[in-house]
This record gives structure tokens, C-alpha cells and sequence, in this order.
């Protein structure tokens, strides 16, 4: 029962919120994402006795199970989700603009859907937990942010939505196959591998195209900078730590063990695309003035890596030992952490000069030391320094990268790395321009950190520097979960 509370919890807290003054809300929202990471430290406790899953019949007439089990990396994500909206309500608690009870609802909507996409384990649920994260979203974008934001989030939506259509259709067609026997996991992967090739080269295309808008990849990316730019940062924020994982999540549970020979088809061209995302994303990077918009290209940088050693080895791509499969999955986790950590930051920069221009920052660690230790520890972090969370990751991901089975691999993994050196360079210009050199006009009345904003990027800034020096702290646990 506990897996049907984690996602029960935040949609009645969230229907809740609408009702009430925004401080109430705020305090549903705390105790919706604290529940959250109980509730999921505790369902962890029982998979290890082996009570891992609940099932109940749902829509009897098409065989689809109100089915919910978490692995290790159900976990992780559900873990990571707590950690990312107690943390971003914390930094909320003094923010005005966002106290209105439909604000909160919203958000412990979306936490529902991306909750129940994490532990969905029949397709047809996983599908309508899919739009269920989207649709709360959708609003917060169009009502909550900049003055383009009703532009920006509709073309969020649309692309979305014809991703959603032809996930939809891919399911369905599975479904009518004449081994089909039920939305069940086990089912996708049996009726899968019964599919004849041009089907599983169709119906990966379908699938793919659909995870690939949500992480997002190259070419099906330009929502994302409009709509990172124009959303309010902590809507930014669930969009960037939480929901480009539903992408990578769904390759990794839903893609590649149901349709191999696709899988194997295709693997070329997602890893050209994947690294083309890494190389232009970081290029695109370099030259940006707007600070939320260079933030969002790094993410789909480092996206890019990860799917493309999800594709580096088509054969083995879920073995137990596969050590690619191993670093993305910690770096699913790490990356949730930095860029929470990168988006706070922006939001404090928001909140004290009202823009968002680089040009107009300048010499804040004169007169913020605190807010400059957090600014440079997780920009280290998003560059994968060693001895910071994501070089361990990174390091494996590279690693299994070089040794893919792909005619491409050292070129492939060449291109790839530039994306390091890219990173470095527009991580610490865009560190160089927001703490050091003159002190411009409106920067001259910044404040330091206030407590509700040191005691989240404290507890970052711990976390990464703890698996930084210890990443066994999660690879342990990772290679016995898998």
C-alpha cells in the first residue's frame, strides 16, 4: 500500500492546496515531499524482503493493471523527486509571488504524475501518469513567469503532446498483437521480441521520439531553452532536474528491453544525435547573455551523454554488469542534485536584481561570500571536477562510451568529450561574470544567502561533495539494486 500512498498523498494535498492561502499550501507541500522520501526509504526497506509491488485489476476489458513496483532505480528517482520539492518549497517560503494555493497544487500535481511514471509497471498506467505529469505543468508554465511564457509554454505543449500521440499509438499497436497478454512489463518485453523487424524499427522510432522530446535531444530541443527562460524557476526546475529524467527513465525501462532489434537498428543514429546534442547544446552555451537559457543548453548537454550510453551497447544495454548502465543511473541521480542546485542559485540572482542578463552581473562575491562558496562548489560539480559528484559518473559513462560496440565509438567519443572542455569554459565565464571583476549598478544592494536559501545549498553542497569523495555511497547500492 505504501507505493499507492506515495502518489494518493500528493494529489489530495494538491487538491487541497486550491483551496487555501498560499502559506498553507506551502505547508502541504513540505509535508508532501518529506512524506515522499519517508514513504520511499520505507518502500526500499520492504523490496529488500522482497515486497517490492501492488497490483489490482483496472480496466478488466483491455487487461491494464493498476500496476506500481520500484526497483533500484525507482528509488532513486522517487528519492530524488522528495529532495527536489522539499528543497524547492524551503527556498519558496519567503517568496510572495508564488503563494497563491494553485501555485502548490500544481506543483504536488506534477509531483504525483512524475511519482507515478517513476513506478508505474503496467503500460497503460505508465502512459497516463505520462500526461498526468504534463498537463499540471502546462499551467504552471502559461501562469506562472516572464511576459512570452504563454508562447513558450505552448509550444511545450504541442511537443509533448505529439510525443504523447505516438507513444499512444506504439502502445496500442503492441496491444493488438496476437501474443499480447496484457499491459504488464513482462508482457511488453514477451510480445516485444515476438515483433518482426521493420515493426521494431517502426515502433522504436515512435517510442524514441517521444522520450526524446522529454530529455529533450537534438533536434527536437527548441522548446526547451523558450520555455526554461520563460517559466517561473522553480516550475524550470521540476521541468529540468525531474522531467527530463521520465525520457531517460522510460529508454531505460520501457524501450530497450521491449524492442532489442530496434534497439540495434537504430543505435547509430540516436548516438549521432546524442552527441550532436552534447557539441551544439555546449556551443550554444558559450554564446548566451541570458543566464537561465546557458543553464538550459548545459542540461541538454549532459542529457546527451547519458542517452548516449544508454545506446552504447544495444546488446547488453540492461546486464546487471553493464558499467554505462551503472553511471547513468547514478548520474541521473547527481544531475538531478546539481542542477537543483544551479536553478537555485538563478532564482536567488532573479530574486535580487530582477534580470537575467549576465551583462548586467558583476562582483557579487564582495559583498555575498556564501552565496559565491555555493555559486563555485556546484559549478565545479556541473563540470565534473574531480572529486565532486559527477566525475565518477561521468568517468564510467566515458568510459563505456570509448569501448561501445559502434563502427564510431572513438570519434563518437571524441566529439563527446569536447563537451567537458565546452563546460568548463561557459560554466566559469558564467561564474567569472556573476561573482568577480566590478561591482555593477544593481548589483551594489546584493544580499548574502537568507536561512531558507544557505540550509537547501547546504545540504547540495554536502551531497555532492559526499559522493564526490565516496561514490560508493550510491554505487553500492546501484549494482546491488539493478
Amino acid at each position: 500500500m505504501i507505493l499507492i500512498l506515495l502518489i494518493i498523498l500528493p494529489i489530495v494535498l494538491g487538491a487541497l492546496s486550491f483551496a487555501l492561502e498560499g502559506k498553507n499550501a506551502w505547508y502541504l507541500g513540505i509535508l508532501s515531499s518529506l512524506a515522499t522520501i519517508l514513504m520511499s526509504i520505507t518502500a526500499l526497506g520492504q523490496a529488500k524482503e522482497g515486497v517490492t509491488s501492488v497490483k489490482y485489476a483496472w480496466i478488466k476489458s483491455i487487461g491494464a493493471d493498476f500496476s506500481l513496483s520500484m526497483d533500484g532505480l525507482g528509488f532513486l528517482m522517487c528519492l530524488l523527486t522528495g529532495i527536489v520539492f522539499l528543497l524547492t518549497f524551503i527556498v519558496l517560503s519567503k517568496k510572495s509571488e508564488v503563494t497563491s494555493g494553485r501555485f502548490f497544487g500544481l506543483m504536488l500535481l506534477s509531483q504525483a504524475g512524475l511519482l507515478g511514471v517513476f513506478l508505474a509497471y503496467d503500460a497503460m498506467l505508465f502512459y497516463v501518469f505520462w500526461e498526468l505529469a504534463l498537463i499540471p505543468v502546462y499551467f504552471l508554465c502559461s501562469l506562472f513567469g516572464g511576459e512570452n511564457r504563454i508562447k513558450a509554454s505552448f509550444k511545450f505543449f504541442i511537443y509533448t503532446f505529439l510525443g504523447s500521440l505516438l507513444m499512444l499509438v506504439a502502445i496500442i499497436y503492441i496491444a493488438q498483437q496476437g501474443s499480447f497478454s496484457g499491459f504488464s512489463w513482462e508482457s511488453f518485453v514477451a510480445t516485444g521480441a515476438d515483433l518482426g523487424t521493420t515493426e521494431q524499427i517502426l515502433l522504436f522510432a515512435a517510442f524514441f521520439i517521444a522520450f526524446a522530446i522529454k530529455m529533450p535531444i537534438f533536434p527536437f530541443h527548441t522548446w526547451q531553452p523558450d520555455t526554461y527562460e520563460q517559466s517561473s524557476t522553480p516550475v524550470t526546475i521540476v521541468l529540468s532536474a525531474l522531467m527530463v529524467k521520465m525520457g531517460l527513465f522510460a529508454i531505460i525501462l520501457w524501450l530497450l528491453p521491449v524492442l532489442k532489434g530496434g534497439t540495434a537498428y537504430w543505435m547509430n543514429v540516436v548516438l549521432v544525435l546524442s552527441v550532436i546534442s552534447i557539441v551544439y547544446a555546449s556551443c550554444m552555451a558559450l554564446v548566451q547573455t541570458n543566464i537561465k537559457r546557458l543553464v538550459a543548453y548545459s542540461s541538454i548537454a549532459h542529457v546527451g551523454l547519458m542517452c548516449a550510453v544508454l545506446f552504447a551497447h544495444p546488446l547488453d544495454a540492461m546486464a546487471a554488469d553493464n558499467i554505462g548502465l551503472q553511471g547513468v543511473v547514478l548520474q541521473m541521480f547527481n544531475h538531478g542534485i546539481n542542477i537543483l542546485g544551479m536553478w537555485l542559485l538563478v532564482y536567488v540572482i532573479e530574486d535580487r536584481l530582477g534580470t537575467q542578463d549576465l551583462n548586467k552581473m558583476g562582483g557579487v562575491a564582495k559583498i555575498a561570500p556564501v552565496f559565491t562558496v555555493a555559486l563555485v562548489v556546484v559549478s565545479l560539480a556541473n563540470i565534473g571536477l574531480p572529486l565532486t559528484n559527477s566525475f565518477p559518473a561521468e568517468f564510467m559513462m566515458f568510459t563505456s562510451l570509448f569501448t561501445s560496440s559502434s563502427t564510431y565509438a572513438i570519434g563518437l567519443t571524441v566529439f563527446a568529450g569536447l563537451a567537458i572542455i565546452l563546460a568548463a569554459v561557459y560554466t566559469l565565464g558564467m561564474v567569472q561574470k556573476v561573482a568577480f571583476g566590478g561591482l555593477k549598478e544593481n548589483t551594489k544592494s546584493f544580499k548574502d544567502l537568507s536561512w531558507n536559501e544557505m540550509v537547501p545549498l547546504v545540504i547540495i553542497m554536502v551531497g555532492i561533495l559526499a559522493i564526490g569523495f565516496y561514490p560508493n555511497l550510491l554505487m553500492d547500492f546501484i549494482k546491488t539494486m539493478m
